[in-house]
């Protein structure tokens, strides 16, 4: 039996079908064919693009290409120079007509907190003003006046025209003359109106060209372009001139509140800050006055973060204090030239080159501004100092170098590094001593303390003639630093009262100068151990290369220096190998100004031997002594008297005394005339007188040395 129960399906009741009888089915007409269907696409056919897809595509490859853009640059920059130059332009303009300027900078001179600025520039206001004011009276009554003045000078110009044709009909006597001036006047009026015509057509096509290259030359010098569109070089900034409007935002901009605030008050004048920007070297210097409530030292410490609005490295920017309160002197260097190296020392490149201990000044190389930094080296303590081999001994040698051309001067010199770079003193300096041993230490320390003894001899003897003696000690370091003892168990070094060293340079440094007794100390990587505060300070000049802390800066040139804006510390090592910050009154330095940035000569050491044999033939021959202890040999007196002669052929025997003392002072300290001659009276060269005067001869002692020579070859 068929179920016809209805059932739900899909949430809706039907009733269920029921089966159909067979007998039907043959009625029923069959089904039509069902259509074929269309045969789809392969998948692996890409169907191809629409007509809008296609053109936006290639829409953007044309506004991407780089020639596209290259000119949209081009034409947006140049777009803008022109636009800018004619705001610039109009700004000028109205800026002259209008009292807009006085305004401006009357609101400047208030946000700096400068009254009395302020009150000036009112008054400057008001006589624009009424001067203005004058002018538009004056220009009111300008009609009548022309009119005037039109009337009178053609009643003038007839009369003279007039007067001219009568004398020329007199003098031709003929009266058709009397017209002829005036007809060559109308003449010259017409030739004048057919030129100006002409003249007129062409510059009325030339003349707004003329003008819109005016005013793009305007808009370019000023890069009133957007950014983004001008070049590569000065989008970023790298040597981009200085300018006003740059250093304003570049302190604007140093995160000082204070200071942005001020700046944002004074509108689009904060150049009002800003004195001249002038060429100094190899860059420009500016003074900043700086509003009230902020202060020169957050601009020193902010040193990086100035440079680098700037668009320079840290190195290129400089911040001194001048002698105006609140304001900031700063040196920008172009670029990339303080990486260029300077020219050679004149020492090198000038064969007549000559010195004047008193007078005359060193060329040690070229300050900032590109000036000749020129060192007076007069009755002047010195010290350098600075990290290891950045250019220390080279800069020191450069002025002693300068000062052996003075044939007056007398050097002894102590390196206590020992590699030669002091060798070609040899010949000139009267002591040379190099090594870095204890035995080297003692020997400075015995010439710094002979050098004490002449300084108090001086002192005892004030009207006796003398020499200016000049002591070095390269490496100070060494001796101050020194562990060793005497033999009486006293310390060479140290920086304690009993230190040999530290005794005989602080003796100098207290009343050497008045007898023209100086020291000159070169060290490395300064320490309150390796230099000492009482002999760093008492230092006439001083200077330093490249350090590591400002701690050490303040070692090196004082906290005056340091506050003033000098900066050892912010050298860059290895890089500015020579540069040396100098402090005290060695060079000539501005009024207020506490140091000075020197980029010194480079004297190589075959550069420095050259200078040196120079030197030498303007000196009288010195015999160079080494007082260093040596193992124990015999003393050859014979050796030792031809070689202070030299080549002399005669010598008189004080000076043949005095010189072997300067040989050999352990030995020859005692001698007297009359040892001299029982000591060369048995080997047949005594000396003998000639002009009432005892000499030696040369002939006799190399006869002698002959004589020796045969005796020994039995």
């Amino acid at each position: 039996m068929t179920d016809t129960t209805p059932r739900p399906v899909n949430g809706h009741t039907v009733a269920k079908l029921h089966p159909v009888p067979p007998e039907l089915l043959d009625k029923v007409p069959a089904p039509a064919a069902p259509a074929e269907p269309q045969a789809k696409p392969s998948v692996d056919v890409e169907p191809k693009p629409r007509l809008h897809r296609r053109t936006g595509r290639a829409v953007k490859r044309f506004a991407t290409h780089d020639r596209t853009l290259a000119v949209g640059h081009l034409a947006v920059r140049h777009s803008g120079y022109l636009a800018g130059g004619a705001r610039i332009v109009t700004r000028r303009a109205w800026d002259g007509r209008s009292a807009a300027r006085y305004e401006r900078m009357i609101r400047a001179a208030e946000a700096a907190g400068n009254l009395d600025e302020a009150k000036e520039w009112e008054e400057r206001g008001q006589q624009f003003r009424a001067a203005r004011h004058r002018r538009r009276m004056e220009l009111l009554a300008s009609p009548q006046q022309l009119g005037k003045s039109a009337l009178a000078g053609t009643a003038v110009g007839a009369g003279v025209i007039l007067g001219t044709g009568v004398a020329l009909a007199i003098a031709n006597e003929d009266i058709g003359d009397v017209l002829v001036p005036a007809m060559l006047l109308i003449d010259a009026i017409r030739w004048a109106v057919i030129i100006g015509t002409v003249v007129w057509g062409v510059a009325s096509m030339l003349l707004p060209w003329a003008l819109l290259a005016g005013l793009w030359a305007v808009g370019k010098h000023q890069h009133t372009a957007p950014q983004w569109a001008l070049p590569a070089k000065l989008r970023s900034g790298d040597g981009a001139p200085i300018t006003p409007s740059i250093v304003v935002t570049a302190m604007r901009d140093l995160g000082i509140g204070t200071l942005k605030t001020a700046i944002k008050g004074m509108g689009d004048v904060g150049a009002q800050m800003l004195s001249l920007i002038v060429i100094a070297g190899c860059g420009v210097e500016v003074d900043v006055h700086l509003p009230s409530g902020v202060s020169t030292e957050e601009i020193q410490n902010r040193r990086k973060k100035l440079a680098e609005n700037l668009n320079r490295h840290e190195h290129e920017v400089f911040i001194s204090i001048p002698p105006s309160p609140r304001t900031v002197r700063l040196w920008i260097a172009d670029s990339g030239a303080l990486d260029e190296p300077i020219g050679p020392s004149p020492l090198v490149t000038d064969p007549d080159v000559k010195a004047d201990y008193k007078n005359g000044r060193a060329p040690w190389g070229q300050d900032l501004r590109g000036d000749a930094a020129l060192m007076s080296l007069f009755q002047r303590m010195l010290l350098i100092t600075g990290l290891s081999n950045q250019g220390k001994t080279a800069s020191l040698r450069a002025l002693a170098l300068w000062l052996a051309f003075d044939p007056r001067v007398e050097f002894r010199i102590g390196d206590l590094k020992g590699i030669g770079d002091w060798g070609m003193f040899d010949g000139l300096a009267t002591v040379l001593i190099q090594g870095p041993t204890d035995d080297h230490v003692l020997a400075v320390t015995e010439m710094v303390e002979d050098a004490v003894r002449e300084m108090n001899r001086r002192l005892l003897n004030p009207g006796q003639p003398r020499r200016p003696l000049v002591v070095i000690v390269d490496e100070a370091q060494v001796a101050y630093g020194s562990g060793a003892v005497d033999e009486h168990k006293i310390p060479l070094g140290g920086a304690k009262a009993t230190s040999r060293y530290f005794r005989a340079v602080k003796a100098i440094h207290d009343q050497g100068r008045a007898v023209d007794v100086t020291t000159w100390e070169g060290t490395q990587d300064p320490t309150n151990d390796n230099l000492p505060k009482r002999s760093r300070e008492g230092n006439h000049i001083r200077s330093s290369l490249v350090l590591g802390t400002e701690s050490q800066a303040r070692m090196a040139i004082g906290d005056a220096a340091v506050a003033g804006g000098a900066a050892p510390h912010k050298l860059r090592q290895g890089l500015d190998k020579g540069t040396v910050v100098v402090a005290g009154d060695g060079l000539q330095l501005g009024p207020g100004q506490t140091f000075a940035t020197v980029r010194t000569h480079y004297i190589s050491t075959d550069q420095a031997a050259e200078v040196a044999d120079r030197a030498k033939q303007v000196r009288s021959r010195v015999v160079t002594r080494a007082e260093v202890v040596e193992p124990a040999e015999p003393v050859d007196h014979l050796a030792d008297i031809i070689r202070v002669m030299g080549d002399e052929p005669k010598m008189r025997t004080q000076e043949v005394l005095q010189r072997l003392t300067e040989l050999n002072r352990a030995e020859y300290a005692e001698w007297t005339f009359a040892d001299l001659t029982q000591y060369l009276e048995p080997l047949g060269a005594e000396p003998y007188k000639t002009g009432g005067v005892m000499h030696v001869s040369a002939e006799r002692l190399l006869a002698a040395v002959l004589h020796r020579s045969l005796d020994a070859g039995e």
